[in-house]
């Protein structure tokens, strides 16, 4: 039977408890166990899919299509295990599956309440589909003692007493702030915190406390006593230059045995840690750098493109070299020459988005980078517009545009309205609902022989994470590909193209999925590798 870990957090929010979570699922990983890690979001959105990225951050998506919460990368690349939509449930999505069930009549007329209703059927969730897997990592969103959090909080404590006894922990993450005009680390913030948890009903278990400096033994001794927690259940969570320290630092300051020993396991396997180790070696020695030109609209917060980022930095790894990442607003270049910003870069990318603000920014983007041998690497939106961009200036259609920018005499990129999934096909309307009902999950494609896209991948064969209700208009190809553009992959049917390449450039590679979701730092993702490398040889000629 699966023992679970519920982790929660308290103080303030954003400190880090997707990482945490997933760190400490790779130290059960490396000692032998099998893994689920689940994240619970108290939000009213059924899904992130329609959230701002400059609010909620990216939206990252799974194999089977589901939108989810930017954790679920976190604990895809700590462990390398494939999330499902099963791992990510929202207030919304609760509540729509209840009322639902209340519309057909399924309570046979009976009152529907948060108790039990709503927290039942969290409690359903945690429990569903955990079968082979010896831990369980649930991951409440917020912070203790929002309002929106309460029913999943109250939930998570009814489970956790109708476990056989031992067989859940709970972990509360908070932070110690120093306070500079007192020269002090204060615990007070963390004690209320974990009163508050505790009126809820919730003892932890252990404590991981977030700081910016080593906390003295005194204070550690001052939180055991107050929180009512171990002295050796408290452990601190110092900042690190790189997350994927987080796992052996954790693992040094004895959380992963903190946590064995709270379900009373002893003898366990010791952690096989080597795959980290050998990552931070990589990181903290590089033997070169690149700086990267990343050309966005949601640059504001970097965590709009945190699996792209990674990415990149997964790609560094694989070439033993470090990656400085120059965050630019695609808007500037609607207003200035992208020459100052761009000369020098030894590597352009430009990310997906969404909406015509800062479109014309990404094309001069790809324009520069065509024009100046500049590594090019476009991601879905980004592989768009370096299409519209070889549309005007090699192809010679002028009003070459996206429907998604209004009615286009030339829709080099148009709605798709129909598309294969296995064997079923997908339609969707223009003035449909916007909450999933893009291309999402992973679609396979062909790679056509002796192209760069096969010589990366070493395959002709490929399957990849899509999120875009917008494609390049195949229509278009013969034109493109006679001026150089090759269209190097293309779905099954041969219908939706998949990835172009200029034939006559170091490295210009554009593709309509997002490569950066199955990136992990243990093994990179080959097109952000071949990235890489090309910034490398770029760097070398500047």
């Amino acid at each position: 039977m699966a023992r679970y870990i519920f982790i929660t957090g308290g103080v303030v929010s954003s400190l880090g408890k997707g990482i945490a979570s997933a760190a400490l699922g790779a130290l059960l990983e490396a000692r032998g166990y099998k893994v689920r890690l689940r994240k619970l979001d108290p939000y009213l959105n059924v899904d992130p899919g329609t959230m701002s990225p400059t609010q909620h951050g990216e939206v990252f998506v799974t194999d089977d299509g589901a939108e989810t919460d930017l954790d679920l990368g976190h604990y895809e690349r700590f462990t390398g295990r494939p999330a499902n939509r099963m791992d990510n449930v929202t207030t919304g999505r609760i509540y729509q599956d209840i009322i639902n069930r209340e519309r057909r009549g399924d309570y046979l007329g009976g009152t529907v309440q948060v108790i039990p209703h709503v927290t039942d059927a969290i409690k359903a969730f945690i429990g569903s589909g955990n079968d082979g897997f010896d831990f369980v990592l649930c991951e409440i969103g917020g912070t203790v003692g929002d309002i929106e959090g309460l029913p999943f909080f109250e939930a998570i404590r009814q489970f956790g007493n109708e476990l056989p006894r031992g067989h859940a922990v709970f972990i509360h993450l908070t932070l110690v702030p120093y306070i500079p005009s007192a020269g002090e680390l204060k615990t007070k913030p963390t004690q209320h915190s974990v009163k508050e948890l505790r009126s809820i009903g919730i003892q932890p278990d252990i404590l991981l406390v977030r700081s910016d400096r080593p906390i003295p033994a005194e204070e550690r001794r001052k939180l055991s006593l107050f929180c009512n927690v171990r002295p050796s259940a408290v452990i601190q969570a110092l900042d690190v230059e790189h997350i994927y320290d987080v796992p052996l630092t954790y693992h040094r300051e004895g959380l992963d045995a903190e946590v064995l020993a709270a379900f009373g396991i002893a003898n366990a396997p010791a952690p096989v840690l080597d795959r980290w180790t050998s990552i931070i070696d990589a990181l903290r020695h590089p033997e070169g750098e690149v700086n990267i030109a990343v050309v966005g609209k949601y640059t504001g917060l970097k965590d709009a493109y945190k699996s792209l980022f990674e990415a990149l930095v997964h790609g560094g790894i694989a070439n033993r070299v470090k990656v400085n990442v120059n965050w630019i607003e695609s808007e500037v270049f609607e207003r200035e020459d992208p020459a100052p910003w761009l000369e020098g870069v030894d590597g352009i990318l430009v990310p997906g988005g969404f909406g015509e603000r800062g479109s014309e920014g990404k094309i001069a983007a790809a324009g520069f980078a065509r024009r100046h041998k500049v590594p090019y690497f476009g991601i879905c939106f980004g592989m768009q517009m370096a299409v519209i961009e070889a549309s005007r200036n090699l192809a010679g259609i002028e009003d070459a545009s996206s429907t998604e920018f209004g009615p286009t005499a030339e829709p080099v990129v148009g709605l798709m309205t129909e598309w294969l999934r296995g064997n079923e096909l997908e339609k969707r309307v223009a003035e449909g609902d916007l909450g999933g009902t893009m291309r999402l999950g992973a679609y396979p494609a062909v790679l056509a022989r002796g192209s760069r896209m096969a010589g990366i991948y070493d395959s002709v064969s490929i399957s990849e994470r899509h999120r875009h209700r917008y494609e390049v208009n195949a229509r278009y190809r013969d034109r493109l590909e006679a001026c150089g553009l090759r269209f190097s992959g293309m779905s099954p049917d041969g219908v939706l193209p998949e990835a172009v390449e200029l034939e006559d450039h170091p490295w210009f590679i554009g593709v309509q999925y997002h490569p950066e979701l199955k990136s992990r730092p243990f093994a990179p993702h080959p097109l952000f590798a071949s990235f890489i490398e090309a910034a490398v040889e770029q760097s070398r000629l500047v």
